[in-house]
């Protein structure tokens, strides 16, 4: 795994919280990879080594780690939302990016995150944005979620997840639950992962969900589940897409890809066999070259759009 470029940046948003930013290489191209729920920059940790070492010069490429997730500070319960987060996104464009294009990339959480911000920011995403990679994610909330279970009993479990999720968000920003994560291990590994799973993969990602505030745990789920950006979708119709899924994804499955293809016929979809919801440590070298591709295709030199910039 490569070091970053800087111990790392911090990005102060509209209300005071304090992001860590893990800086990659240089270039006149920005990536910002965005985490799903409950994770950090360290999901990316493959990418951020290779994708570095693929384009030098050619591409900088930032993880952020979202709020109350990670390095970065927690915030009230009030703003532990998407609306809160397309905030976010959009402070760390205009301080780490204010001028270059960006290419955005979102996992579960972050891919929403990066649609609320298309949203609420169209003339920023328009004048900025050149590529798009939406990675287990969703443009409708839980509506599709299942958990792999029966449709009743996944509309049932998922009431008791919401409400438990309530309670969780009483926690503030504590970190109790670390202690008991290891004993969690069977669960997560079902919930998050496909056929196959490393151990070093799973160790991650029980830390991380460890280093999340329980605000976060609980508080983004009401936001989360209400969510519906179908209308920013055709935002991204005049840059390359790329969506990724794994088709043992048992949090946002293929059908949520669905309505996203269907409004952006251009966007390439990748389905990738016996994976779940953490595609970036279940297939990093296949989610990489797909990056990449996307990368090459949304460089200045590289695009052919006859979109308009403002």
């Amino acid at each position: 795994m490569s070091a970053p470029v800087h111990p790392g940046l911090r990005v102060r948003t509209s209300d005071g919280v304090e992001l860590y930013v893990a800086e990659y290489g240089s270039g006149p191209l920005t990536v910002v990879l965005l985490h799903g729920w409950t994770l950090d920059h360290r999901l990316w940790r493959k990418q951020t080594a290779d994708l570095a070492a693929r384009f030098g010069r050619r591409a900088r490429i930032l993880a952020v780690d979202l709020r109350g997730h990670g390095r970065s500070g927690s915030s009230e319960l009030s703003d532990t939302n998407l609306f809160r987060l397309a905030d976010d996104v959009h402070a760390v464009l205009t301080q780490c990016a204010p001028d270059g294009p960006v290419v955005l990339v979102g996992h579960s959480l972050g891919g929403m995150a990066m649609l609320e911000f298309a949203h609420r920011y169209p003339a920023e995403f328009q004048r900025q944005v050149t590529g798009v990679a939406l990675v287990s994610t969703t443009a409708e909330g839980h509506t599709h979620t299942s958990y792999g279970l029966a449709p009743w009993l996944g509309r049932f479990v998922r009431e008791v997840e919401t409400r438990g999720a309530a309670l969780l968000a009483l926690g503030g920003p504590l970190r109790v639950h670390k202690a008991v994560m290891p004993a969690l291990l069977p669960a997560v590994r079902w919930l998050v992962f496909g056929d196959r799973v490393e151990v070093e993969a799973l160790r991650l990602t029980i830390a991380m969900i460890g280093s999340a505030s329980l605000r976060s745990i609980g508080g983004f789920r009401p936001s989360v589940g209400r969510m519906n950006r179908l209308d920013a979708l055709s935002l991204l119709a005049t840059v390359p897409v790329r969506v990724l899924v794994g088709n043992r994804d048992r949090l946002t499955p293929v059908k949520c890809t669905e309505a996203i293809v269907a409004a952006l016929p251009h966007a390439r979809l990748q389905v990738f066999d016996s994976c779940g919801h953490m595609l970036p440590l279940e297939c990093p070298d296949a989610v990489t070259d797909a990056l990449a591709e996307l990368i090459s295709e949304a460089a200045p030199k590289g695009r052919k759009s006859g979109r308009t910039r403002s």
